[in-house]
């Protein structure tokens, strides 16, 4: 009988013990939906965040328009918007945080040998339709020239370096003479079909920059952009819609001859290739950190946090399909504490550094500014 109450007293001891060695709590998973743009990101940063914080995050995605739904209803505790959600029906207390800054690459299914070069003209004659063959003299105009190029300078990591201000340093200007053949197939076009920032970020530029040929104002929704008549007979079949930025890209992956538009970390998964845009310098730049940088620091920002983006900007090395994904937080949040340090952990150069080969660019300057302000206002 001894021993049995030993033993009784010995496992209470040890349980006890244990119980007091738990945490008081186990932490708050906070969840969240809408844009698909930042899912790399967040998928990247999450390991991270929970062992700095003990918290955690779901993130669903679903698209912008997912996003702005579920902040109006209340649902979440943060949800994403690749444009601002200025509609009637969003909850006054909900604030913009664009803590998520990336490129949109223009990637595309084909054999070639160099980078696609493209001007903003006639990458809107493409998805527009008036441009339906490889061999377009527009095509083979951009890609049989001399062009310009500038490259930022990245650490040992690939991560690229800033100055004191917060501007990507230029490592050099390069200039060289292209030439390449152009395959005479037909183009397929894969657009976004459900409501999407990044189809709204990608309409505008095309309005912004294009707007004899991108004829109509940008939208969420492609098909409420696009200039012609989507169902016309010449685009059924070669004018196709996938929902997501996974979906257009896995469909562009499986299509010969076809061009889509997404976050960039989408064409290295699925082996697509990504163009080169002309921005309003003349220089041609692919999708990169340093790039979205340069063009983000040229836009203007409200108060709100809301952006309004230069796409005439002269800055030589800025890529003008640059873009940031607003956090949609509603500021009488019970989980204010935990929201506000996940929002500072993605705002953080250790979040968009932890994979550079996203090309996700760390928010600095009067921009970083703003966001630390509307994050003070939550809770």
């Amino acid at each position: 009988m001894r021993n049995s109450k030993t033993l009784k007293i010995v496992v209470a001891a040890f349980a006890a013990a244990l119980f007091v060695a738990q945490p008081a709590s186990a932490g708050v998973n906070l969840t969240g939906a809408g844009a698909t743009f930042p899912i790399p990101l967040l998928d990247a940063c999450k390991a991270g965040y929970a062992a700095s914080s003990g918290n955690s995050y779901t993130y669903t995605g679903g698209g912008s328009g997912a996003g702005r739904s579920a902040s109006d209803k209340g649902i979440g505790d943060f949800n994403f918007s690749d444009t601002p959600h200025t509609a009637s029906t969003r909850l006054a207390s909900v604030i913009h945080i664009p803590v998520v800054a990336a490129p949109i690459a223009v990637m595309y299914k084909l054999n070639l040998t160099k980078p696609l070069n493209l001007s903003p003209a006639t990458v809107a004659g493409i998805f527009a339709g008036t441009i339906t063959m490889w061999d377009d003299a527009a095509i083979v105009a951009d890609n049989n020239r001399a062009i310009q190029t500038v490259t930022y300078k990245k650490d040992k990591n690939g991560v690229v370096l800033k100055d004191k201000s917060g501007n990507p340093v230029v490592a050099h200007t390069r200039s060289a003479n292209t030439h390449m053949t152009m395959p005479s197939k037909k183009i397929t076009v894969i657009y976004r079909s459900d409501s999407s920032g990044t189809s709204g970020n990608f309409t505008n530029f095309l309005r912004g920059m294009a707007p004899s040929v991108w004829t109509k104002a940008g939208n969420n929704a492609f098909q409420t952009s696009f200039p012609g008549d989507l169902n016309a007979i010449s685009n059924l079949g070669r004018i196709v819609g996938a929902s997501g930025s996974a979906g257009v890209s896995a469909l562009a992956a499986k299509t010969a001859y076809s061009i889509t538009y997404a976050e960039k970390s989408y064409a290295a998964a699925n082996g697509l290739k990504v163009a080169n845009i002309k921005n309003a310098a003349g220089n041609f730049q692919g999708p990169d950190a340093g790039g979205t940088s340069e063009f983000l620091g040229a836009a203007s920002v409200d108060s709100n946090g809301i952006l309004t983006f230069d796409y005439q900007t002269k800055s030589a090395g800025a890529y003008p399909l640059g873009i940031v994904s607003y956090a949609l937080v509603d500021t009488s949040t019970k989980n204010a504490t935990e929201v506000k340090s996940f929002l500072k952990y993605i705002l953080s150069p250790v979040c968009p550094t932890t994979s550079p080969s996203l090309e996700y660019t760390t928010i600095t300057g009067p921009l970083l500014a703003i966001d630390n302000a509307q994050i003070a206002k939550i809770g």
